[in-house]
């Protein structure tokens, strides 16, 4: 493997975990606001 193929390689990694992690992120807080919304409901 040649110094540019790894330089490619770690890009797409680290492009590729950057895009699971937002994605983590994304339903970490749409359970957060389904619970708090649900919470919410039964209060009143």
């Amino acid at each position: 493997m040649t110094p540019e193929d790894e330089k490619e390689t770690t890009r797409r990694q680290k492009a590729r975990n950057l895009v699971v992690g937002g994605t983590l992120l994304f339903f970490v807080i749409l359970f957060y606001a389904i619970t708090i919304a649900r919470i919410g409901g039964q209060a009143g």
